[in-house]
């Protein structure tokens, strides 16, 4: 079946239920979390094979528990979501009553990136679905295992509402250009740009992901010793193949050797005799390899030093892909691995003079999806928080406001447009109705034609007070 045709069978299956019930969408959402469970060992499998290696418990972690976990949120919460909310009525209004009602938008399109090929796929549908929507994903040609397991999952059980597509960029192009009432992309901020385009002829109202470079910053009175691993999993976790992976690191000068010492020594805790350590995964494809390869390359040309974390043999490394963090100091500004979103384990750090001088050089660059600042300083937290953009922020610790299923995800800028995940998620993927309902009696009949009545200009000069 041609996508265009999917997409008018999801029309039809909206326009046959417009508006599910509670049951309805408590019962989608209880099959999806099911069918996860299911099919929990066949997806650490094929995620594994996608990649060449990912350790079967970095699938759990990051991609099937916080689904799950997400699910059982939204049935949670799903019940008061859909309560009509009252608004007030001004007393000239009265009697009446005024209440937002969460419509469903129709058929919504989520486009899937390959790096979190399940979290990134169901984290958005369970939204969509809670929403009320018909849901067609689109998932990462990247990722040809994954997307098996995961499309004979949906098909198992959420035919009625979901559908998987599967292809090259021109497949994804074509998505993209469908008439969704909503289209959700994941990705890269050019492809975002490209996605948005498309969308725009059909006035397709869109939420875009994108990533950007994260700053991690660290100032004169962060504990290294206490926080350097948790910088560390934030840039290690999926080896730095994550949107929100902290980009660089800011740190005072005068420190850039202790926390060099820091990271080498609190990686070597984390993955010990990296060369076959299981916990670690590889770069996902040759391509994105050899880009992450030319990156370094350029940076160490122009008069970076590199640090790397590990030692493997080169052979070893590029026949596997496992490429362990690499810390890059006195890079200039110039170099591509400065201004691309870097997306694997290497990581510059840049030293400041001043925590002025940190915050100018965050504020001078595009808004980023995530910003991390590790200091236990409340002054120095809330300067960061008022004086800085970014999409959300993770005080003292990487990546986890992302799985805090209560606030909203999503960039600003160049990072992103529009959030889900928590509430936000929900009233993405609905339409807040507006409703305003009178009785048998209306007080506008004093404000109806015609206007030269005495008792209409008293009431209008009252109105103009």
């Amino acid at each position: 079946m041609s996508i265009e045709s999917l997409f008018q069978q999801h029309q039809q299956q909206f326009n046959a239920e417009p508006y599910p019930s509670l049951a309805t969408r408590k019962q989608r959402l209880q099959r999806l979390a099911g069918l996860l469970k299911q099919y929990d060992t066949a997806l650490q499998q094929a995620v594994s094979r996608d990649f060449g290696q990912r350790s079967s418990v970095e699938t759990q972690l990051l991609e099937i528990a916080p689904s799950l976990q997400g699910i059982k949120y939204q049935l949670s919460q799903l019940k008061r979501w859909l309560k009509p909310q009252r608004r007030a009525v001004h007393y000239t209004f009265a009697p009446a009553k005024n209440f937002v009602l969460a419509q469903p938008l129709g058929v919504v399109g989520i486009i899937v990136p390959w790096n979190y090929p399940i979290f990134l796929a169901l984290s958005p549908l369970m939204a969509a679905l809670s929403a009320g929507n018909q849901v067609m994903l689109k998932l990462s040609e990247f990722t040809p295992a994954t997307n098996a397991v995961l499309a004979e999952m949906l098909a198992e059980g959420l035919t009625d509402c979901v559908s998987v597509v599967q292809g090259d960029a021109n497949v994804a192009a074509a998505f993209a250009a469908l008439p969704f009432d909503h289209l959700l992309f994941t990705g890269s901020t050019g492809v975002g740009r490209k996605v948005m385009q498309a969308a725009a002829a059909n006035l397709t109202p869109v939420t875009l992901e994108l990533g950007g470079k994260s700053p991690a910053l660290l100032t004169a009175d962060t504990d290294l010793a206490h926080f350097s691993q948790r910088l560390l999993f934030g840039k290690t976790a999926n080896a730095g193949q994550t949107c929100v992976a902290p980009d660089y690191v800011l740190v005072p000068k005068a420190r850039i050797t202790a926390l060099i010492n820091q990271l080498q020594a609190d990686f070597a805790k984390l993955y010990p005799d990296f060369a076959t350590n299981p916990d670690y995964s590889t770069v996902i494809n040759t391509q994105h390899y050899q880009r992450l390869q030319q990156l370094l390359s350029e940076a160490l040309a122009k008069g970076a030093t590199a640090y790397p974390c590990a030692v493997i043999g080169s052979e070893q490394q590029q026949q596997q892909r496992r490429l362990p963090l690499t810390l890059l100091v006195d890079v200039p500004e110039e170099c591509q691995i400065l201004q691309q979103e870097i997306f694997g384990p290497l990581l510059p750090i840049i030293g400041y003079d001043s925590f002025e001088q940190a915050l100018d050089y965050i504020k001078s660059r595009p808004r980023p999806l995530a910003l991390y600042l590790f200091s236990e300083d409340k002054r120095l937290q809330q300067r960061v928080l008022t004086q800085t953009h970014a999409g959300g922020v993770c005080i003292n610790d990487t990546l986890l406001h992302v799985a805090q299923e209560d606030l909203p995800f999503g960039g600003i800028g160049p990072s992103g447009l529009g959030n889900y995940h928590g509430p936000e998620g929900f009233w993405r993927f609905s339409h807040a109705k507006a409703v305003h309902q009178k009785g048998r009696f209306s007080s506008s009949i004093l404000i109806y034609p015609p206007f030269n009545r005495p008792l209409f200009k008293a009431l209008l000069k009252w109105l103009m007070r």
